[in-house]
């Protein structure tokens, strides 16, 4: 008999808008829950698989940064987009308590709260992208469009350019 599997705050909260999702698993007893890993696991290009990255302003407002797994944030375009002077990433000990998720397993949708939210913007030329569902081994798959919406984010330019 097949395990049910639980839904995460991510999955309930797209259920909640009546969005189209599709829930994928991997294994993660390698201790491999890179994003570029993940991507492997899933059956699935890198440039399709976005990292959630959770940083905060000058002002202390935290904000929420969904880029391609094998780029890195720009934090001076993470600023200019988010209106702030400057941007840093959140400590790793604090990601639990401020987004209710852990690393690694940090969705852009469901969290704690809701948090500014911006998309990269070369997202914006996909059909679908895929983000962690909220749980480590659990992705969810969407249209990015979707993801904008039930986030209430904007697309942006937030990554180095790739020569």
């Amino acid at each position: 008999m097949a395990k049910k599997i639980a839904k995460t705050n991510a999955a309930r909260m797209l259920d909640k808008e009546e969005i189209l999702y599709e829930l994928l698993h991997y294994t993660v007893e390698d201790g491999k829950v890179d994003g570029v890993s993940v991507a492997g696991k899933i059956g699935y290009p890198p440039e399709l698989v976005y990292k959630t990255l959770v940083a905060s302003g000058a002002s202390k407002q935290a904000y929420v940064f969904v880029i391609p797994v094998a780029q890195e944030l720009d934090l001076k375009k993470a600023a200019k987009a988010a209106s702030e002077k400057k941007i840093e990433m959140i400590p790793v000990k604090d990601i639990l308590s401020l987004t209710g998720y852990v690393r690694g397993g940090c969705s852009p949708v469901g969290m704690k709260k809701s948090f500014p939210t911006f998309v990269s913007a070369e997202a914006e030329k996909l059909s679908e992208l895929i983000v962690s569902a909220g749980k480590i081994g659990m992705q969810i798959k969407l249209a990015p469009t979707e993801l904008v919406s039930v986030t209430k984010g904007h697309f942006a330019e937030l990554t180095a350019s790739i020569q």
